[in-house]
């Protein structure tokens, strides 16, 4: 064999390896994807191939982005709109009935009527009663309850004299009975020297008063009086009363 033929000889043995395995990488890179894959009944073929990566196959892109770094947190968002209200709820069941209270007290009511004002008075002209004891004058009310006080006022001329000294009293009595709560309605004059007769010219009038409140008095008609008397452990003497003037009785009723 000539050189030449020699030389070929070689570089054929050498190159024919080299092509083969050139033509197994073609064919790989041609090769489909799914070209081995069993499907359906190709199971028993002697060629198929069956990948467990189809099976577990992850939803995710490659692997690789999860090798990238986390960036910064954004900048938090502004609060929505409020939303609309809700449809009302339907109602609850009805809860059960509590115990039982203790029993309470009776108390009655009372509803007081207005406070109305409640007055009179009695008045006379140049009275001039001269007697020393005795009542003087009345005058009757009607009082419209039980827990108010009246007060009573007598105005006019009062006078007295006598020879020596002596003394008078003038008082209210209500249904004919002095005031006892608290105390009673009294005016007195009393003289130390009296004049040599009871003609003398000693014989001064003026204008008094006998004035007080009188509680416990039950509603009704009262019959209020002004009467004159002696002072205890004193004489009388020449008392007159409404001499000249007019005199007057005035009856009050107050509430407490």
């Amino acid at each position: 064999m000539s050189p030449l033929a020699s030389r070929l000889l070689l570089v054929l043995c050498l190159a024919a390896p080299l092509y083969a395995v050139e033509k197994v990488r073609n064919r790989g890179y041609r090769k489909e994807p799914d070209a081995d894959k069993c499907t359906g009944n190709d199971a028993e073929k002697p060629n198929c191939t069956r990948h467990s990566s189809d099976e577990g196959r992850s939803p995710f892109p490659n692997s690789m982005y999860g090798s990238c770094m986390q960036g910064p947190a954004g900048t938090p968002g502004r609060d929505g709109n409020p939303g609309a209200n809700g449809i009302p709820g339907t109602p609850g069941i009805p809860g059960r009935d509590g115990l039982k209270g203790e029993k309470g007290e009776c108390v009655s009511e009372i509803f007081e009527e207005p406070w109305r004002p409640n007055y009179k008075q009695c008045a006379w002209n140049s009275l001039n009663y001269g007697i020393d004891l005795g009542k003087v004058a009345d005058c009757t009310f009607t009082k419209l309850r039980s827990d108010s006080a009246l007060r009573v006022l007598f105005s006019g001329s009062l006078r007295l004299k006598c020879k020596n000294a002596c003394c008078q009293r003038w008082y209210f009595t209500f249904n004919g009975a002095e005031c006892t709560g608290p105390l009673p309605v009294e005016s007195i004059i009393y003289l130390d020297q009296g004049s040599p007769e009871l003609n003398s010219t000693i014989n001064i009038h003026r204008t008094s008063s006998v004035e007080g409140l009188c509680e416990g008095i039950k509603a009704g008609l009262v019959d209020v009086a002004l009467w004159v008397g002696t002072c205890s452990d004193y004489p009388r003497g020449d008392a007159s009363t409404g001499w000249n003037s007019v005199s007057r009785i005035i009856i009050e009723e107050l509430p407490k």
